[in-house]
């Protein structure tokens, strides 16, 4: 069964960490429509003085932080001791868990150019105080299928094809591929009945259930088994998202999502008091 759009918006720009401009797609107010994604930002840009600062140091629990680059490079410290680097066609995937401490600093390429989105995943309630981990993906071990109708879909998680991602052990256990449909071609992609699914457009324009998409279109869909887009003539790229709700309470303060508002005080709480991080390095 085909699935019919459920909603379309365009992202609201925002202003986060230092100073870094950016688009979010979905946030806060919106995601119980995405359950179990919580927070999609479009980081695209042009001007190195508008994200040059950064997300200075910073803590997460309760969730899943995914950094996919498309042009510059992001680097990582935590907690953990963990450092490095993210290029072109990478992925950062953080579990943050009981508590992790980190820093995100991009770079432009020699255009000026920082182009990428960071995707916020849930962790159920029985895996948010789980150990925290950090994992980069390198583009080499994302595979690329191509489709029968020719499009090319790379897997950052889950399976396409009988071709599973490098990631496998995701608790939230999401689809999550980057799509490049060619010119003109009729797409079909399958999303698994349950699943709250929905695409992020980011290049070229598509036909999808009579409605005309383009940048920055945020595609939400009912349920069904399958989607199917129309590119247009120049083609279309889009990150296709699928993801089986929690249906768990949820209770968020910045960069901390827990079930509970006593959950959240502890959690400040602990911060506060130099208590916040469970692991450390030596442990990890």
């Amino acid at each position: 069964m085909i699935r019919k759009i459920k909603s379309i918006r365009k992202p609201e720009a925002v202003m986060e960490g230092a100073g870094v401009h950016l688009r979010r797609a979905f946030g806060y107010y919106q995601q119980p429509n995405y359950d179990p994604f919580l927070m999609l930002d479009d980081f695209r840009n042009d001007d190195p003085a508008k994200y040059i600062a950064g997300f200075p140091w910073h803590p997460h629990r309760g969730i899943e932080t995914i950094t996919y680059m498309l042009e510059g490079s992001a680097e990582h410290g935590d907690s953990l001791g963990n450092h490095g680097t993210i290029h072109k066609g990478e992925v950062q995937w953080m579990t943050a868990g009981s508590g992790i401490i980190h820093q995100e600093m991009p770079k432009p390429d020699s255009s000026g150019r920082m182009y990428g989105f960071q995707l916020w995943t849930n962790l159920p309630a029985k895996d948010k105080m789980c150990k925290p981990r950090y994992r980069d993906l390198r583009a080499k071990d994302m595979s690329v299928v191509q489709s029968p109708e020719g499009s090319s879909i790379k897997i950052i998680c889950g399976s396409y094809m009988n071709v599973r991602g490098p990631i496998s052990d995701v608790i939230a256990a999401p689809e999550y591929w980057d799509v490049e449909i060619p010119p003109n071609t009729m797409q079909t992609l399958p999303a698994k009945l349950g699943n709250n699914c929905f695409i992020y457009a980011y290049q070229g324009s598509a036909h999808v259930d009579g409605r005309d998409l383009g940048n920055r279109d945020l595609v939400l869909f009912e349920d069904g088994d399958e989607i199917s887009i129309k590119s247009g003539a120049e083609g279309f790229r889009m990150l296709f998202l699928s993801g089986k709700p929690l249906n768990e309470p949820i209770s968020w303060r910045g960069p901390i999502v827990m079930n509970t508002k006593e959950e959240i005080r502890l959690a400040f709480k602990e911060l506060e008091a130099g208590t916040f991080i469970k692991v450390s390095p030596t442990q990890s």
